[in-house]
């Protein structure tokens, strides 16, 4: 379908919006995050509507794009820096065969220790994290995170937040592999309101 790309767009700014209630208010709710923790080991696949588990997640997230993108709607700018950023560090991700490698390395790892751990673990979290540290923040600008710096100095908000960007970034090579192009936010705006909203 042509405009399935709509989807892990939706999924971008809903776990944006999650890293924003993490870094603000040290929320971090598991029945709203886990269904995009698991979609970044989710890797093959049959159809692109089975990376993300629970639909209901994104809901909030189609809602959110819709405002984005009507003149009347309630904008939010951190909201679309972060997705801006999440789309540039894919682009050097896609760009960085070494890079690519060792994220699939580390990902096998991670299918391992799921078979004992939830994805919601701390020590699966803190496993996220360290893959975002080390393998995908430096091939790019750093993602400037806004909140409260009581917060933020928190290891472990630290480490739900990179986990998070971890699962934006699973988004975003989907959003690609589907087609999703940044010429649409121009050219085809209509086109992703539409489906966003037909599937609120």
């Amino acid at each position: 379908m042509a405009t399935e790309y709509v989807m892990p767009l939706a999924a971008m700014c809903q776990i944006t919006k999650l890293v924003q209630k993490a870094s603000k208010y040290g929320q971090f709710s598991e029945p709203e995050v886990e269904s995009f923790l698991k979609s970044i080991v989710n890797l093959s696949p049959n159809n692109p509507s089975d990376v993300y588990e629970d639909s209901s997640a994104l809901k909030s997230g189609y809602r959110t794009l819709v405002e984005q993108l009507t003149p009347a709607g309630d904008k939010d700018v951190e909201m679309v820096k972060y997705v801006g950023s999440l789309m540039q560090l894919e682009r050097a991700l896609a760009n960085n065969s070494q890079a690519l490698d060792e994220l699939a390395r580390r990902l096998k790892d991670v299918e391992r220790q799921l078979q004992h751990f939830d994805v919601c673990d701390n020590t699966i979290i803190a496993v996220f994290a360290d893959i975002y540290s080390e393998v995908l923040s430096p091939l790019g600008q750093k993602i400037q995170i806004f909140g409260k710096p009581e917060l933020l100095k928190q290891p472990g908000i630290q480490q739900k937040i990179r986990a998070l960007l971890l699962a934006g970034i699973r988004s975003a090579v989907l959003w690609r592999q589907l087609g999703g192009k940044r010429r649409q936010f121009f050219f085809g705006k209509k086109k992703i309101i539409a489906e966003a909203q037909s599937r609120i």
